[in-house]
């Protein structure tokens, strides 16, 4: 399948495997790159510009064909050794970043001096526009479904796809809810040019992430995420567990009053625990309604094969037999 997203970054298929802190490793971006789509390592789970240095040059003994890095801008006490990554992704020769978080203009100059194509992760319009003003190559719109930070407008992708379609001149693809072939052709017809899927390349065999997600994301339902830290206007997407539970009980009690420190225990330093210890209680870890979409767990090249072949069969048979009748 041919898109302007496919010709951008060189890639087979338009489907983007998004950066995940705990699971964006060497094997996750390896494992879609080799099956046609876009691998993406996620930087800031390297912890250090060498480490990921590490997982680049691990990445690149999997596959010959385009990777990318994920690199998040986040407000944080002791910040990351930002230009430290960006200088170790400039010196490795990526040529893709996923940007997200904060807006990264200050790090616009650096990438595109390098030839480095940008795609900027936007959970609204105005902030579409703006990534698209500042030089980014590509947007990834996050619909209200998405797991992870959905923004604060609450809109869903039915909406904002083709609101976005309207305003911008650069491609994007939908992100939030993207599962399978129907999830494609739909993204596509409300005008983007291909999807990126978070959530469902956690549950396939090559995904580095402990069993048990695995099986809780099997198990899931459409209505088995919840939404934290609203009152703090930092709203993430999360799966039910114990420990958002407790969050959701001390949003109830503290009401706008709550701060970051109470509930600290069930956001710090909990993806180790899911990830790796496989806990599936241990506190907030993001989750897209898309959970609902997900019955099985194959290899990443069964699963992007199966969403092509429907994709395919959607649009050649069942619309096409539609425009007949």
């Amino acid at each position: 399948m041919k898109t302007r997203i496919t010709e951008l970054f060189g890639i087979e298929h338009p489907i983007i495997q998004g950066g995940m802190h705990y699971v964006g490793f060497a094997e996750m971006a390896a494992a879609v790159s080799e099956a046609g789509g876009l691998g993406i390592i996620t930087g800031l789970t390297q912890r250090t510009p060498e480490g990921l240095k590490k997982e680049i040059r691990r990445c690149r003994e999997m596959t010959s064909k385009p990777f990318g890095v994920n690199l998040t801008f986040l407000p944080a006490v002791t910040p990351p050794d930002y230009p430290g990554f960006v200088r170790t992704i400039i010196e490795e020769g990526i040529k893709i970043v996923e940007t997200a978080g904060n807006n990264p203009a200050q790090v616009m100059p650096f990438f595109k001096e390098a030839g480095v194509k940008v795609i900027h992760k936007c959970t609204s319009v105005r902030h579409s526009k703006k990534a698209e003003a500042i030089g980014c190559d590509a947007v990834s719109v996050d619909g209200f479904e998405c797991g992870g930070h959905p923004g604060e407008d609450d809109v869903p992708n039915f909406i904002l796809l083709p609101r976005a379609a309207e305003e911008l001149k650069i491609p994007f693809v939908a992100s939030g809810g993207m599962a399978d072939g129907r999830s494609l052709v739909a993204a596509m017809a409300l005008g983007a040019e291909g999807m990126n899927m978070g959530t469902r390349f956690m549950a396939t065999k090559e995904a580095p992430i402990h069993q048990n997600v695995k099986d809780a994301l099997v198990k899931a339902s459409e209505l088995d995420t919840r939404l934290v830290m609203r009152p703090l206007r930092n709203t993430e997407r999360v799966l039910n567990n114990a420990g958002v539970t407790k969050i959701l009980e001390k949003e109830k009690q503290l009401g706008n009053g709550i701060k970051f420190e109470d509930i600290i225990n069930e956001v710090a330093g909990v993806y180790p625990k899911v990830m790796v210890d496989g806990d599936m209680e241990a506190g907030a870890w993001s989750c897209g309604m898309v959970a609902g979409l997900i019955h099985d767990v194959p290899t990443v090249k069964e699963l992007i094969d199966r969403i092509m072949r429907e994709a395919n069969e959607i649009i050649t048979q069942r619309l096409t037999g539609a425009l007949r009748g």
